[in-house]
């Protein structure tokens, strides 16, 4: 088996950590939690001898900080996809493969978002060595996270069979508490973060028969697109490609998906509750970070650019203070940034976006 192609998927907007996750800079370019940037982190994570060098597909704008980044860290991309629009996962997804198969076809390829933490990378590293064999006979495997709470917020998927690497029997999304609570308890299911392996042939032979409008459309994008060194600006052809996931265009259609399990202390870090959660807190469970400080404080988090933050008898508050925007809310309502985000966006206030 030649090298696997690592791909980081890097369009995501994170608007729910505005604002410091903007469109100039989203967050898959912040340090949240460690010494890197989380793309910087995913791709550290996919390097070794299994590994090529990653392939990235990113908004034409984050192009050049997606390169600085990375070289930062010692990773010189094989390519950059540019995206001269968002056309969500599916189109982003084909065009890697698209990628990929123009290279060879019978290349194994990882998806990965650049926007994740994932705590064990040898755990990683074994799911994905222990998916190749199925990959190879034209599977699309995908990685199975092993949930650790009831999360009503991502997607499920049901494996049946036996060994490492089972069939997908269903994909269930964002299911009720009730439910959630009995697919943590069932070893049949696990978390979809949206992460698998593949044959680039194989996949574009699925994307062609499922999503054709998107394969269309993504291909001619790859095949016409403008080459200056790592760098491949995607033809016009992208924009004509439908705006949908992956999973609803191909994965939950597709008869050659299987899952592996994959232990890997997987965490989307989706919102700033997320975040609070990952975050060292001091006895009052208070994160703070930059020049914040808490008095008779508990559960908050808090974090600043520059300017001094002093929170004085609260609980359960996000203050974050960033280029110039300072956000307060609730911890235990991420929905309400997203709703701010609105909010701000209908004001006219594009320059905090």
């Amino acid at each position: 088996m030649g090298k696997i192609i690592p791909v980081l998927m890097s369009g995501g907007a994170g608007t729910r950590l505005w604002p410091l996750s903007r469109s100039r800079r989203p967050k898959q370019f912040h340090r949240l939690g460690g010494a890197h940037s989380l793309i910087q982190d995913t791709a550290l994570r996919l390097m070794g001898e299994m590994f090529a060098a990653p392939v990235v597909i990113c908004a034409a704008a984050h192009a050049d900080l997606a390169r600085a980044q990375l070289a930062e860290v010692g990773v010189a991309p094989a390519a950059i996809l540019a995206e001269p629009a968002p056309r969500n996962t599916a189109a982003a997804s084909i065009a890697a493969a698209a990628y990929g198969a123009s290279l060879d076809s019978d290349a194994l390829m990882v998806l990965m978002h650049a926007d994740n933490l994932v705590r064990d990378v040898a755990a990683l590293h074994a799911a994905i060595a222990a998916g190749q064999g199925a990959a190879q006979t034209g599977e699309i495997v995908l990685l199975g996270l092993k949930p650790t709470w009831p999360a009503t917020i991502y997607g499920y998927i049901r494996g049946q069979g036996e060994g490492p690497v089972r069939k997908v029997a269903s994909f269930v999304e964002k299911p009720d508490l009730v439910t959630a609570e009995r697919f943590v308890a069932d070893p049949d299911y696990s978390w979809n973060g949206g992460m698998f392996l593949f044959r680039a042939g194989a996949f574009l032979d699925e994307a062609r028969r499922l999503a054709p409008e998107a394969a269309r459309a993504a291909e001619a994008a790859v095949a016409g697109g403008a080459r200056e060194g790592d760098l491949l600006t995607l033809g016009a052809a992208f924009l004509d490609a439908p705006d949908v996931a992956v999973d609803v265009a191909i994965m939950e259609r597709t008869d050659r998906a299987s899952v592996v399990e994959a232990d890997i202390g997987w965490a989307d870090v989706g919102n700033w509750s997320a975040l609070w959660e990952l975050s060292d807190r001091d006895g009052e469970g208070n994160a703070l970070e930059g020049q914040a400080l808490a008095v008779q404080s508990a559960g908050c988090l808090a974090r600043t650019d520059g300017p001094r933050v002093v929170l004085a008898g609260v609980e359960d508050l996000v203050v974050v203070v960033e280029n110039g925007v300072v956000l307060v809310t609730r911890r235990d309502d991420p929905g309400a940034v997203r709703a701010a985000v609105d909010a701000v966006k209908a004001r006219g206030w594009t320059d905090l976006l």
